[in-house]
């Protein structure tokens, strides 16, 4: 119950909704309880056993009054046209009061909907914030399929098992407690009869939901691995074919997808139990109470008449329905809790990269500086003491083989990771004292993997700006070897690239990329092999403009070509996350060590 009272709380903005879907419940409980009441005055005028009032009781809210006051009425017309037209004034006053019932039960659910549909939107974007403000370290221990999972599987399934019980929850209580009050007055020893069957039916339910939560848990984790499945398959599609693994794929597919039938069976085979399980338990009490109330009213006492035994029994019956939704409430919300846990345990992981209390910095006017940093993925040391100095105006290149910490420098720098010893310093300033957005507004990074969104070229180029400049963008594109591309598309910079880029070649895709670093204009700009996916001719004319970029800018450069890094201010040579060597080009060809082995195997190559 703890995770749905948590999922509950996202409700409390809807408040004055959930006020007015009480009032009218309460009110569509009292209509109907005063219809159905009336059966006892009409089977006393069928028996001719009518209690008869000729003097007018003291008005009150009183059940006795209104009671009295009613009878009082019902002997009037009795009296003055006769038997029949009672029947049909008590007929008559049902009519009016099931009419009233159903339109505050439509009231009831007209304010109960903007509370369903607002907690489950809320929860939504509550969670894609959490998603976009959480480290890219949490995404290497997590599954993408099952974060994907848990944002639309769970949220539906919340909004289905917790969200759709939100009537049962706020009017079954009330059905039960107002039905149950209203028994007291007819008997009160029937009642408390009644009172002490209820908690056997209530522990055999709470044993069953018990189970169902667990198995739900189950399911939804089933789910977020098949999830996973499909978004690894999509995505390496093309390897999947060149290697002819489609049938091994195909087959571990299936393992899985099998694997969350026989949860999903199980799982539903208990929820499946629940109505006839209710609906048995409330046949044995109503039973109970027709043996019980029977002997009241065949005892020597005769302490309950037969029409109000009939009414309590009528009365009775209305409060097995609502205690039926109730109890099938009660699964459905155990069932839920497992999906509202997943979402919760995302809502509830700390975000360890935070902004200061007091930001210290905002601006880069002199330097950065990498002092003594050493990082690790897990346990594995990626970078060990690591310190360089990059005046303001620089271009330092970052070059090594694959797994040398060149990337992880510059991740590092745009606090995507933070480190576990050393300071990295901007103007003597530690980046942690800067806030996050103001760090990375200083940075534009272009990445070896062109990462693109399923919008237009100039939305995609002013990517974080909402006062966007056409000519500005042009500009950019311009610089970026990008413009002729873009106008032969259908809709120049309106067209759309499809997901990921997927309507543009490689080229183009990284051409986009740079433009989006140049539109941005920053003080410092990260290229992590950024040309890497261009053609010769392209990559000349992309190199051209960086050069132009990159004047006056610092600029923090990862290659893999060394040709693209000639002209760097100073190189970094990394070797298994340590600096090994540092100079100019010329200066580490003279040395004759790894940069110049990388080099000359590039050359051969």
């Amino acid at each position: 119950m703890k995770d749905f009272l948590r999922v509950l709380r996202f409700a409390k903005p809807y408040w004055i909704y959930a006020v007015f879907n009480i009032v009218f419940n309460i009110l569509t409980v009292l209509f109907s309880l005063v219809s159905i009441t009336m059966i006892i005055p009409f089977l006393g005028l069928l028996f001719g056993t009518q209690e008869k009032v000729y003097q007018a009781p003291p008005l009150g809210f009183s059940t006795t009054s209104i009671k009295e006051n009613f009878y009082l009425q019902i002997t009037q017309i009795i009296e003055s046209r006769g038997q029949i037209d009672a029947l049909l004034f008590i007929c008559g006053l049902v009519l009016v009061m099931f009419l009233f019932r159903n339109l505050f039960r439509y009231l009831a659910l007209f304010f109960l909907t903007p509370i369903r549909n607002g907690v489950v939107r809320d929860m939504r974007d509550a969670l894609h914030k959490k998603v976009l403000n959480l480290p890219l370290g949490y995404y290497t221990e997590k599954r993408k399929g099952d974060i994907i999972a848990r944002m639309t599987t769970d949220l539906v399934e919340i909004e289905w098992s917790i969200m759709s019980s939100l009537e049962m929850i706020f009017k079954d209580p009330l059905n039960i407690i107002i039905f149950l009050a209203s028994l007291v007055f007819i008997s009160p020893e029937l009642t408390v009869f009644v009172i002490v069957l209820f908690p056997i039916a209530g522990f055999l339910i709470a044993h069953i939901g018990k189970s169902l939560k667990k198995s739900s848990e189950e399911g939804q984790s089933k789910m977020g691995e098949i999830l996973s499945n499909i978004e690894e398959n999509i995505g390496g599609l093309r390897i999947i074919k060149s290697f002819r693994a489609e049938q091994i794929i195909q087959k571990q597919f299936e393992k899985n997808s099998d694997s969350y039938r026989a949860t999903m069976t199980k799982l539903l085979r208990k929820k499946d139990l629940s109505s006839p399980m209710s609906e048995f338990l409330s046949t044995v009490v109503l039973v109970c109470v027709m043996w019980f109330g029977g002997q009241l009213v065949l005892g020597v006492e005769n302490s309950l008449s037969p029409e109000a035994f009939i009414g309590y029994i009528a009365i009775f019956s209305q409060i097995i329905p609502p205690a039926k939704s109730f109890t099938t409430a009660f699964y459905y919300i155990q069932k839920g809790s497992a999906s509202s846990k997943r979402v919760m345990d995302i809502l509830d992981t700390e975000n360890n990269i935070k902004d200061p209390v007091i930001a210290k910095g905002k601006t880069f006017t002199k330097q950065l500086t990498f002092k003594n940093v050493s990082f690790k993925y897990d346990t594995q040391a990626v970078l060990k003491d690591i310190s360089f100095d990059i005046q303001k105006g620089q271009t330092i290149a970052l070059v090594g083989e694959s797994g040398s910490g060149k990337s992880t420098i510059a991740d590092l720098l745009a606090r995507f990771y933070d480190i576990e010893k050393g300071q990295i310093l901007i103007d003597d300033i530690n980046i942690k004292d800067f806030k996050l957005s103001d760090l990375r507004g200083l940075m534009g990074i272009v990445s070896q993997e062109s990462i693109l969104f399923n919008d237009s070229v100039f939305n995609n180029i002013t990517l974080g700006n909402e006062n966007a400049n056409m000519d500005e963008v042009i500009a950019a594109a311009k610089a970026a070897n990008a413009h002729e591309f873009i106008l032969e598309m259908n809709e120049g910079y309106n067209s759309n690239v499809g997901e990921g880029g997927g309507k543009l070649s490689g080229g183009q895709k990284q051409r986009l990329s740079i433009a989006r670093a140049i539109y941005k204009n920053p003080p410092i700009l990260i290229l992590d092999e950024a040309t890497s996916a261009l053609d010769t001719q392209s990559e000349k004319l992309v190199q051209d403009a960086l050069s132009q970029l990159m004047k006056n800018r610092t600029s923090i450069v990862i290659a893999h070509r060394l040709s693209t890094i000639q002209n760097a201010d100073h190189i970094l040579v990394l070797k298994d996350g340590e600096i090994v060597e540092q100079g100019t080009n010329q200066e580490l060809i003279k040395k004759e060590g790894v940069y110049k082995r990388l080099k000359d195997y590039q050359n051969l190559s």
